[in-house]
């Protein structure tokens, strides 16, 4: 009979569930999946019911359910008669991070609607260092009241052909080229410092983004910096936008660090969560 260790993150609208088959080699990772519901007790048994039925799993082969996130407080009992054990969600960040990079130490940021930034060790401790109330929620809510748009794909589409000339302020604009000290011609100086009365919605999309991705990544930046680590993992929803990737790459140019955005990074809370288990 198989045996499964199942992981649940229970956000706001969307729930997040993975599993992990123990076998004689190790643990096997099941693939992970999400749904979206109005309420976290309808998403959780939503998601539960699809990641049994897709997996072939009965209830038998679960050995228990481990659980974070805003919902999981709507669970105060077993779920279908498994054990179930709630997980800080600063801990599953930071084990999911290190499972999906490889890596034994790293500065992990999870981006969620907010951002959370932890500092993990495999075997050691995992501290909660802070963070930014920058993050999907930023870029959703001045989306809506900037662009009047709230599809995520939409606004990263229109922000392919935006120009950031148009919106921010860099230090070209600031300095001439032989007195910039070393520092990029295109390192922003001031995000939406610049904004031109022809900007374009386009461009203003693009500077939505940057100024997201920019604050998000140099906090972890900072972060990685107080601990001595050059290895800072992006994961959460936000890593899906490839903008992302974009602003991440020119950092890790600038300040000689190494940001990473491993597969299945979407999903790298609740993989921590299950690991827990």
């Amino acid at each position: 009979m198989r045996n499964v260790v199942v992981g649940i993150d229970v956000g706001g609208s969307t729930t997040k569930i993975v599993g992990f088959e123990k076998t004689a080699e190790g643990s096997k990772l099941i693939a992970p999946l999400y749904v979206r519901a109005s309420d976290p007790l309808t998403s959780i048994y939503g998601a539960f019911g699809k990641f049994t039925s897709e997996n072939k799993l009965s209830l038998e082969e679960i050995s228990r359910v481990m659980m974070t996130g805003v919902g999981a407080a709507a669970v105060s009992g077993p779920i279908y008669s498994l054990p179930c054990e709630t997980v800080s969600e600063f801990d599953s960040i930071g084990l999911g991070g290190l499972y999906l990079s490889g890596l034994d130490e790293a500065i992990v940021a999870s981006l969620g609607t907010g951002t959370a930034v932890v500092h993990a060790k495999k075997g050691g401790e995992i501290t909660y260092l802070g963070g930014t109330g920058v993050g999907g929620g930023t870029l959703m809510g001045l989306s809506r009241l900037l662009l009047k748009m709230d599809s995520v794909e939409h606004i990263s589409d229109l922000a392919d052909e935006g120009n950031l000339g148009n919106v921010d302020l860099r230090i070209s604009d600031m300095a001439n080229r032989d007195r910039l000290n070393g520092m990029p011609a295109d390192m922003t100086a001031a995000n939406f410092g610049k904004i031109s009365d022809l900007a374009s919605r386009a461009d203003i999309s693009l500077g939505v983004l940057n100024m997201v991705f920019e604050t998000v990544g140099m906090v972890s930046l900072f972060a990685a910096r107080s601990r001595g680590v050059k290895d800072i993992v992006m994961t959460g929803n936000l890593t899906t936008i490839p903008y992302c990737k974009t602003v991440m790459e020119k950092l890790n140019t600038m300040f000689d660090v190494r940001f990473l955005i491993p597969d299945l990074a979407t999903y790298g809370t609740v993989i921590g969560t299950a690991l827990r288990g």
